[in-house]
């Protein structure tokens, strides 16, 4: 992410939102001097603002923040920054509701989000899962559908949930250029080249939820034999499906716009 860029996002967000932005760990940004404060993560080790170790790809960024996911820590170990001040007040509206993060990660995981106000007032996680392991990845968040909830006013903390899984080891992973912005974080760089889908939970029982870097303009989910059993038009780049009428089974979800269209299997599991 060129630095340049990322401080002219800094100054028009700060004089306009009072908020801080964007969040890349280097010594003239922000981030690197923050109070984060890990939670259920066993003996919770301090998130570490380190030398940037895989600096290629898309992030070469000189610095970087590191989070080490215990086995033994909670599936919603995470860290936090402090109420009051480090990312400063803000409420969400249609220029800051898509964050957008980069990730480094061993495994594939959910990765969760959240704001939360002084009062502790939750937008509640959104999380989504990283499709590469062993790269840089960046994910984008959409919260245009709390604005003007109780929780969207006067947000003073950002929480990260960097590994929302039951671990079977010790994950270390890594995040940097957390950027908050409008729906253009989902149609820039790596995005125009490759778009990228996202659904979770997959295995699924009831809801799917899918996050793409397009807007789907049409969405079908077909069984193996071919069979169109669901169509949507969400017209939106999130959506969430109610699969709860599918048989436990294997299905492909198709989805599409007047440029681009991909698919991804989905397994129903049993009830």
């Amino acid at each position: 992410m060129h630095k340049l860029l990322l401080a002219g996002l800094t100054l028009i967000n700060v004089t306009l939102n009072a908020q801080i932005n964007p969040v890349d760990f280097e010594s003239d940004g922000h981030g690197a001097n923050w109070t984060w404060t890990v939670f259920e993560n066993e003996t919770n080790p301090e998130v570490l603002i380190i030398p940037n170790p895989f600096p290629e790809g898309i992030n070469t960024s000189e610095t970087v923040a590191e989070f080490k996911a215990l086995q033994g820590g909670a599936p919603f170990a995470g860290c936090e920054t402090m109420h009051g001040s480090d990312v400063g007040t803000f409420s969400l509206s249609p220029s800051n509701a898509f964050v957008s993060i980069m990730v480094y990660k061993p495994v594939i995981s959910d990765v969760g989000f959240k704001f939360v106000t002084p009062a502790g007032a939750s937008t509640g996680e959104i999380k989504i899962a990283n499709t590469l392991i062993n790269q840089w990845e960046r994910l984008v968040f959409d919260f245009t559908g709390i604005i003007g909830e109780p929780s969207s006013n006067g947000i003073d903390q950002i929480v990260i949930f960097p590994d929302f899984q039951n671990r079977n080891s010790t994950n270390v992973i890594y995040f940097d250029n957390i950027i908050f912005g409008d729906s253009s974080l989902l149609a820039t760089g790596e995005f125009n080249q490759n778009p990228q889908t996202v659904i979770w939970p997959n295995p699924a029982t009831q809801t799917i939820n899918l996050s793409a870097s397009i807007i789907i303009e049409h969405l079908i989910i077909q069984d193996v034999l071919g069979r169109t059993l669901i169509t949507e038009q969400p017209m939106k780049h999130t959506t969430a499906v109610d699969v709860s009428l599918l048989p436990e089974g294997f299905y492909s979800v198709h989805m599409s716009n007047g440029t681009h269209q991909f698919t991804q299997k989905l397994v129903i599991q049993q009830r």
